[in-house]
């Protein structure tokens, strides 16, 4: 599909240019047990069987089930196999072994019945099950995974789970596609940091904190930051700095139409292919993406709410792709609505909200400075120009944020 670059484009227009301009980040090998929320960039071969022995399932006792010809049979307890335990003697007929979750079963036994299906007598164990089929309570050997097999295709996110899996057949590294490397550029005159004593006219610069706790949530934590003055060749110098170090480029303000917004004039000085700019939505219409070879850069609105949701919605999906992910969106929903909601039907809108059981509730303070919301919203409402009116009760579409 060819978009035209000189007029405002349409959320899902922006979208397409975005994924069609992003590709996989390089791959590295990791050591397992720090991979959680990486995506395998390869097959991983099973070097063993799961388990590699037979094992018991439960606490009980090892025997024949070809001895149990009826309840209540008596046997006699000859050893017993606890977990670790790598040398036993083989059972034989008559006898039965007293056993433990995780044990291995001896050779000869056929079956385990649980310790709550017996009693104990003189040295002898009375078996009161009957019948007993053969491998009953045992985990035989590759019952989860045989060796040789593929245990977690490329393309898999690596949760805790898979951690433990992998570990557990002493898998120690894996091969995974990279977090960006991300720069971070924080514009604006008016900004003061945490601590600074406050001044008239300035406020204090919280945007890059607010990114940053965003990135780190994606599992990003290699993140430059450089700040710049409202001045053409300061914005410069730091995006052409931050360009030469990272894969990922993120600007906050700077980037309207003011007379010291200089972010669009900045990233054509230093080379980088405007892809689009100005969305068709609200908050957050004045954002810009470009692209210097593999390099992206997201030129995000300095209101604080407006950062946040072009944040989520954009370059969010754009880092999961280059890591690998499948979901690269916002879990979506279609619920109902608490409240009734209306606004001109120009551009999109995303709404602060908050998910309760059956529905959704739009928040006070959708303003795109206002941060307080946010604060507390556990979704975003995306509302496009043709249902600009919703009644208490419609189906609205629904945006998960990630905790």
């Amino acid at each position: 599909m060819i978009f035209s670059k000189a007029f405002m484009v349409t959320v899902n227009e922006a979208k397409q240019r975005i994924f069609s301009e992003t590709f996989l980040n390089s791959t590295a090998t990791r050591p397992t047990s720090e991979a959680a929320g990486f995506v395998l960039a390869a097959d991983v071969v099973a070097p063993l069987s799961m388990p590699s022995f037979r094992q018991s399932s439960m606490d009980g006792y090892a025997i024949l089930h070809s001895d149990i010809v009826q309840k209540d049979v008596f046997l006699k307890i000859a050893a017993e196999s606890r977990a670790g335990q790598s040398e036993l003697q083989p059972l034989i007929s008559g006898n039965a072994i007293r056993i433990f979750t995780g044990a291995p079963v001896p050779d000869g036994a056929t079956a385990v019945i649980m310790q709550e299906h017996t009693s104990l007598l003189s040295g002898q164990v009375i078996i009161h099950e009957f019948p007993v089929p053969p491998g009953k309570n045992v985990r035989e050997i590759g019952k989860q995974i045989s060796q040789g097999a593929v245990a977690l295709t490329k393309g898999t996110y690596l949760t805790p789970g898979s951690i433990g899996f992998l570990l557990g057949m002493n898998v120690q590294v894996v091969e995974v596609y990279s977090k960006p490397k991300t720069g971070l550029l924080v514009t604006g005159d008016e900004l003061l940091k945490p601590g600074e004593p406050l001044v008239h006219g300035k406020v204090y610069e919280s945007n890059s904190a607010m990114l940053i706790a965003a990135l780190q949530q994606e599992g990003i934590s290699d993140i430059e930051i450089k700040y710049a003055k409202d001045d053409f060749q300061s914005t410069v110098d730091a995006l052409e700095a931050l360009s030469q170090t990272n894969d990922l480029v993120l600007t906050t303000g700077g980037v309207s139409v003011g007379d010291y917004d200089f972010v669009e004039k900045a990233l054509q000085e230093i080379g980088a292919e405007t892809i689009f700019y100005k969305v068709r939505q609200k908050p957050g219409k004045p954002l810009l993406f470009a692209k210097r070879q593999e390099k992206l850069f997201f030129a995000l609105p300095g209101n604080p709410a407006s950062s946040l949701v072009c944040y989520y919605e954009y370059v969010l999906p754009a880092i999961r792709k280059m890591t690998g992910r499948t979901d690269l969106f916002l879990r979506k929903l279609k619920m109902p609505v608490k409240h009734a909601y209306s606004f001109d039907g120009e551009r999109d809108e995303f709404l602060k909200a908050f998910v309760e059981e059956d529905h959704v509730v739009p928040l006070d303070g959708q303003e795109s400075f206002a941060l307080r919301s946010f604060a507390i919203a556990n979704a975003i409402i995306y509302l496009p120009v043709t249902q600009h009116v919703v009644a208490e009760g419609d189906l609205v579409e629904v945006h998960l944020l990630p905790f």
